[in-house]
């Protein structure tokens, strides 16, 4: 008999006791909807993060002290030393203090206030929204010009009319030159969450010294990292008097390894949580392998007689085998659409929308076909073998 054949005398015996189907393929259907549901929500959350790191800015250095002596291993004029380097795109280093910005007595909010230069923005990616950045001038003359955060300007009730205006950062009037877009973020260094001034106009009122909190390096675009990594480590160790044999005042963090690791554990998360919902399958699989046995027991007069007219052992093999794995994969095609909707609706709530990936299908549809076939042969192998007397007596 042709495998066409034997399908739709499968899915006739489906249509027949679609009940008993349906509580056969629900463990398929779990178990597919499972692995392709959380296998999305790791490859969402994977894109979230790398988007979100992305946001930080692109081809980025950042050197930062170390040790006891933090506030004082950095320098502007190791930040000066670093831009004459070749290789670079732009450098802003930052000073970082706590403080209060309002409009009003009653209209305040607590935030970060960033002291920096005018390259900031192209090293950190930020988008202005209304208004411009802070420019060289207002960085060379120690201007009280103020750039909002997203959340600043939310939490303060500002919008486009507040570009022009003035306010109070510790008391002190600052005029708002601009507002940024939102980058996305949360909880401690949200980047939406911080007023960014000249770097002068904090060490004057803010914070003493010449040392700052880190200096951002953009690394042009063809430039290996590795090697600008270098030049800069070597440029510090010679400023700082640091020797061959002693421990550096200073470390670089490279983006891009913080989203290659970033990628590496999201994608293990992804592989351990399909793993988990993989084991739904075996336990809808052994729910098929339990269903054909009780079939066959139910159609041993069938199968008799079927071999007294000619019926080879091979396709009584075939018939039961392919029952099965039209089970799994029809079970499947059902979990693969409950898992693509689950998947959407999380990602939605989420906020990083649906994520379609044909592997994943591709690979849930394998999966359904290896369950249908390996549950499935045992109780097939028992049909093939059964006597054609002995199954003709059978009531």
């Amino acid at each position: 008999m042709k495998t066409l054949e034997l399908v739709r005398l499968a899915l006739s015996r489906l249509r027949r006791s679609r009940v008993r189907a349906a509580l056969t393929m629900l463990g398929v259907i779990i178990g597919v909807a499972s692995v392709v549901g959380l296998v999305s929500v790791g490859r969402g959350t994977t894109a979230r993060i790398t988007e979100q790191l992305s946001s930080l800015g692109t081809n980025l250095l950042t050197i930062s002290p170390t040790g006891r002596t933090a506030d004082s291993t950095l320098t502007l004029d190791d930040a000066t030393a670093i831009a004459a380097l070749q290789g670079l795109a732009a450098v802003a280093p930052e000073i970082e203090t706590a403080g209060t910005v309002a409009t009003s007595a009653t209209n305040t909010t607590s935030t970060s206030i960033v002291g920096t230069s005018a390259q900031y923005a192209h090293v950190r990616a930020y988008d202005v929204w209304q208004g411009t950045f802070l420019s060289d001038v207002e960085a060379d003359h120690s201007l009280r010009s103020v750039v909002l955060g997203a959340s600043v300007a939310s939490n303060l009730g500002l919008g486009a009319e507040a570009v022009g205006s003035d306010v109070l950062i510790n008391g002190l009037p600052f005029e708002i030159v601009g507002i940024l877009q939102p980058k996305g973020g949360a909880g401690f260094n949200n980047p939406d969450d911080e007023v960014l001034v000249p770097l002068s106009t904090v060490t004057q009122y803010f914070v003493g010294g010449s040392g700052v909190r880190a200096i951002g390096v953009s690394v042009a675009d063809g430039v290996d990292m590795q090697s600008m990594k270098d030049a800069i480590a070597e440029l510090l160790r010679v400023r700082h008097g640091i020797g061959a044999s002693d421990t550096d005042d200073f470390q670089i963090f490279d983006q891009t390894q913080l989203l290659q690791a970033a990628t590496t554990i999201s994608g293990t998360l992804s592989l351990l949580l399909g793993g988990i919902a993989s084991i739904a399958l075996v336990v809808g699989g052994i729910g098929i392998m339990n269903i054909m046995l009780v079939s066959v027991r139910e159609r041993t007069r069938e199968i008799g007689i079927r071999k007294a007219l000619g019926a080879r052992g091979r396709d009584i093999l075939s018939q039961f085998l392919i029952e099965a794995v039209t089970l799994s994969l029809v079970g499947g095609a059902i979990g693969i659409g409950a898992g693509l909707i689950v998947s959407a609706l999380i990602g939605r709530l989420a906020g990083w929308g649906f994520i379609f990936d044909p592997a994943t299908v591709a690979v849930a549809t394998l999966f359904s076909l290896a369950v249908g076939v390996v549950f499935g042969v045992w109780p097939a192998r028992q049909a093939a073998r059964l006597d054609p007397v002995a199954a003709l007596r059978y009531e």
